[in-house]
């Protein structure tokens, strides 16, 4: 199962982290992937985030250490440290558990993290980002590879439904821990949950349905992806990580659909975002750039201007430093390709920025 998949995502390390909260799925995740990977020379590094909300959180991460102890997984406790918000709680307690993950991994040579989402938690996310309006993107739900900075993140068990990791719990004797919230109508995603079963009952759609229609729709979405990512090859060009450009006209003539792609990318990655823009934010800014009067805007920490009838993007230009004249003509010397080209005053901002030694 799991030998299969890092084969099918080319993901050849021998070092793998896994997150573990003491959940089902997750402990289920880390043993079953232990099991079938240690003897092919594959280590596992379970790594459990203790957030402080919750007065028991100590007790459950000391529970997961015993478990991996008694398995003999290598086990790491990382804590999020200082005040934790009022507001937004459980997005903050999301960035802070990654961020935490992630840096633990940076740290210790591990490029690939695996999480237990599996089936269940696919269905419930088709049907939050419906009552969202989310568009295909978001209606495809997680992928089974992502990426965060330099980490990758695997979903190996999107396609396994959480009863069956239960079950296998039970036929070797590991407690898992309840956490209370997920009992919570605090929470649209356990309001769903409770929905789930009515749902099938009553219409026939249970999760492996909903999954197979996102299924579907992925093929759509890639196939849209694959067409975006060929206008970019071909007419979009890349200042070394300071900006792009591209043709208005050329862009103008693309289906609504693929011009929303190819904003979004480029946006997401010169603004260094994990995630593009909102829809409607990208929405907005085709529709003003169809316009006459547009003169530049800023989105997802990324600049959009015109000039020589080209669409430029930048980084977000935040400080009110001012290129000189004469810091260009330097930077040009040791670059000597921008030297005859007329460039935009933004541009050549952001490359003089990216390249300090020319200070």
């Amino acid at each position: 199962m799991f030998s299969e998949f890092l084969q099918k995502y080319n993901i050849g390390e021998k070092k793998l982290a896994v997150g573990v909260s003491g959940g089902a799925d997750s402990l289920a995740l880390v043993l079953m992937m232990n099991e079938e990977l240690s003897p092919l020379g594959i280590r596992i590094v379970a790594l459990t985030v203790d957030h402080g909300l919750r007065a028991e959180s100590a007790r459950e991460a000391s529970y997961v250490a015993a478990v991996m102890a008694e398995n003999g997984i290598e086990h790491h406790i990382l804590r999020w440290e200082g005040p934790k918000p009022v507001n937004g709680v459980e997005e903050a307690a999301r960035q802070a558990r990654y961020g935490l993950l992630g840096q633990y991994c940076a740290e210790n040579g591990i490029g690939t993290l695996a999480v237990a989402h599996h089936l269940q938690d696919q269905a419930e996310t088709f049907l939050m980002r419906l009552q969202r309006g989310s568009g295909l993107d978001g209606l495809c739900g997680m992928a089974p590879v992502s990426h965060r900075g330099s980490l990758r993140i695997i979903r190996p068990l999107l396609e396994t439904a959480s009863e069956f990791l239960k079950d296998y719990l039970r036929q070797k004797q590991v407690v898992w821990v309840e956490d209370p919230s997920n009992q919570s109508d605090d929470y649209l995603r356990v309001r769903v949950r409770k929905f789930m079963p009515l749902l099938s009952e009553r219409l026939g759609i249970d999760a492996a349905r909903i999954v197979s229609t996102m299924q579907t729709l992925s093929f759509s979405r890639d196939c849209l992806n694959r067409q975006a990512a060929k206008f970019v090859e071909n007419h979009v060009r890349k200042w070394n990580g300071a900006g792009f450009c591209f043709s208005r006209r050329a862009f103008e003539q693309l289906p609504t659909e693929i011009a929303f792609r190819v904003l979004g990318s480029l946006i997401k990655e010169t603004g260094g975002r994990e995630y593009a823009p909102e829809g409607r934010e990208i929405m907005r800014l085709q529709g003003l750039l169809s316009g006459e009067k547009f003169k530049g805007c800023t989105l997802g920490d990324c600049e959009i201007f015109l000039f020589r009838e080209k669409i430029w993007g930048v980084p977000e230009l935040k400080s009110k430093r001012v290129l000189t004249k004469k810091e260009w003509d330097v930077f040009c010397e040791f670059n000597a390709a921008y030297k005859k080209i007329r460039l935009p005053y933004k541009l050549r901002l952001s490359l003089y920025k990216l390249n300090p030694i020319y200070r």
